[in-house]
């Protein structure tokens, strides 16, 4: 009876296996570090206001109508140096729109519109 042999080398059969786990092994820890990072990262939310740039996000999102002074009133908009609502009910407003004014609800979160409604107070004192 003659027997057909295939010459590997003695290490192959063990080795492969252990490179693979370790392999699979790295590949879950570096991807489970991957999620990590993207859950924690980016999310304004839960930060105070008084650490969120009021300025910055007004510049972004209402500097169009409302001008870099508040004093635009553009498209309907009003001019807010003039204005004499109330921090709360500037924070409804911007919530929810009003007139032309588009509603920010789901674009920004709470503490966004918070730090916006308090930055358009101190153009009211100008």
């Amino acid at each position: 009876m003659l027997q057909a042999s295939c010459p590997m080398p003695p290490s192959f059969s063990l080795a492969l296996p252990h490179t693979i786990l370790f392999m699979m092994n790295k590949l879950i820890i570096t991807g489970l570090f991957a999620i990590l990072v993207i859950a924690c990262g980016g999310n304004t939310s839960g930060k105070d206001v008084s650490t969120l740039d009021g300025k910055a996000i007004y510049v972004e999102k209402c500097v169009v109508c409302h001008g870099m002074d508040g004093k635009l009133s553009l498209n309907g908009s009003k001019d807010l140096t003039l204005a004499t609502t109330t921090e709360a009910e500037r924070i409804v407003q911007i919530t929810k729109g009003k007139n032309t004014m588009t509603p920010f609800e789901g674009i920004l979160t709470p503490e966004e519109i918070k730090a916006v409604a308090a930055y358009t107070m101190t153009l009211s004192a100008q």
